[in-house]
């Protein structure tokens, strides 16, 4: 018979009990994820609303957002390889937790590795897309010689914190996919749980990023 009270609640809790069969780890990132959408909404609700209420003219981003390689600018260019290397991403991050589920562990490494580089090549182009707005446009939190002076706020808050989520994922794919390869989880009793819990959160940046590119580089 197991204790009650509150000794019974420690109990549970060195044990690792599970709710409706869910890991824990597995529910505190449904929980964190849930709490960052919560955040991200509001970034974007106040984007949109700021843009609504501007009087000053709103900068077009397919003309803020264009690269010359040459000739004539083309729009959005550097947006759309961003997107599409976060995509792929994602791909890759699908492929990780299949093998480590299949307990393919140098397979599962490389797929995160990969993952992880493609994260690292989406957050260079993200510097590079603000040393050009900062550098040679002069856009500021503060200012914008483009128009309306929100603009420049708006979008380094949301991009910005979307690139800290990016980061973040960077060191967390590392970390994990060192571990798969020195065989930390296989002297674990092989669970690679912990590789879904990091697709997870992968996954979600991803996502994000559909809406801010929808939001800001589409309207």
């Amino acid at each position: 018979m197991e204790p009650g009270g509150t000794s019974g609640v420690i109990h549970d809790f060195s044990r690792d009990k599970q709710a409706f069969g869910v890991p824990w780890g597995k529910a505190m990132m449904w929980i964190f994820l849930l709490s960052d959408t919560f955040i991200f909404s509001c970034f974007l609700v106040g984007y949109m609303s700021v843009r609504l209420a501007t009087t000053d003219p709103w900068p077009i981003p397919s003309e803020v957002f264009a690269l010359s390689f040459g000739g004539d600018p083309i729009p959005l260019i550097l947006i759309a390889i961003m997107t599409f290397i976060l995509i792929t991403s994602s791909g890759t991050m699908a492929m990780a937790v299949n093998m480590g589920y299949r307990k393919d562990r140098k397979k599962t490494f490389w797929l995160m590795l990969i993952t992880a580089l493609l994260g690292a090549s989406f957050v260079g182009m993200q510097a590079f897309e603000w040393t050009k707005l900062i550098v040679d446009e002069g856009v500021r939190p503060w200012s914008n010689p483009m128009g309306a002076a929100q603009f420049g706020s708006s979008f380094f808050m949301i991009t910005g914190f979307h690139g800290m989520h990016v980061s973040a994922g960077v060191i967390y794919l590392l970390v994990v996919a060192n571990r798969v390869r020195n065989g930390f989880y296989e002297k674990r009793g092989g669970n690679y749980e912990i590789v879904e819990i990091t697709g997870l959160y992968w996954h979600f940046v991803d996502l994000v990023w559909v809406f801010i590119f929808a939001f800001f580089y589409l309207w």
